[in-house]
């Protein structure tokens, strides 16, 4: 069952920034949790604001921190690099310097933009492209995600193509955010593939109650 979690909108929007985002995304997240990790799919619980990735039921195998590995952390889907280097205040001294600018403190607690994702995985995809480049899916046990390090590309599930595609596209027509050619080729085949399920089509709707603005991209593929 999915649930409800009302927040007002306009201390929402008022102070949109990562730390607040981080403090709504907690309450939807423990007021739904049957909802899983982003990239592996995984159980999590919160103890406080804390999240606690539950590895024996979805065979997550941590690839070398543990440590991370145990923790839940907010994930940018379109990295911070890519939106804040439109910004002069990244060309200025990139994201320390970009904290200072309300521009960036709202792109970055845009919550159609984060999802809960495994500590070292967050770490590892780092600001690496999107991509699809292997059949071999075993750097983290069981998760259907991965990383190329050389390369700079991260591969996720197929569950959460659709997703990603729809939140590019978000970022790219809210924020003006350019996206390669090879990157909206990519988009365009992932968000036609995989459409929203209900928690997208639900998640998407709690988002907006909260920020009060939707993921247009989401909205028309669910109604």
């Amino acid at each position: 069952m999915i649930t409800f979690c009302l927040i007002s909108t306009a201390a929402f929007a008022s102070q949109q920034n990562f730390n607040n985002a981080k403090n709504h995304l907690v309450k939807i997240y423990t007021a739904n949790p049957e909802q899983t990790t982003f990239y592996c799919g995984c159980e999590f619980s919160f103890n406080g604001k804390s999240g606690v990735v539950d590895f024996g039921k979805c065979g997550y195998t941590p690839r070398k921190n543990q440590a991370r590995a145990s923790r839940i952390e907010w994930e940018h889907v379109m990295p911070a690099e890519n939106f804040g280097r439109h910004l002069q205040c990244w060309r200025n001294g990139g994201r320390k310097e970009c904290k200072k600018d309300p521009t960036f403190n709202t792109m970055e607690g845009d919550l159609h933009n984060l999802q809960p994702s495994i500590g070292e995985v967050n770490g590892d995809r780092s600001n690496y492209r999107y991509s699809q480049f292997t059949k071999t899916l075993n750097q983290y046990g069981q998760c259907q995600s991965a990383v190329d390090f050389k390369q700079r590309q991260f591969q996720p599930r197929e569950e959460i193509r659709g997703v990603i595609a729809r939140t590019y596209f978000y970022m790219q027509d809210k924020y003006n955010i350019n996206l390669s050619d090879a990157q909206s080729k990519l988009m365009t085949a992932w968000d036609n593939e995989y459409p929203p399920d209900e928690w997208e089509c639900e998640r998407n709707k709690q988002i907006e109650r909260i920020q009060g603005n939707d993921n247009k991209f989401i909205t028309e593929k669910c109604n």
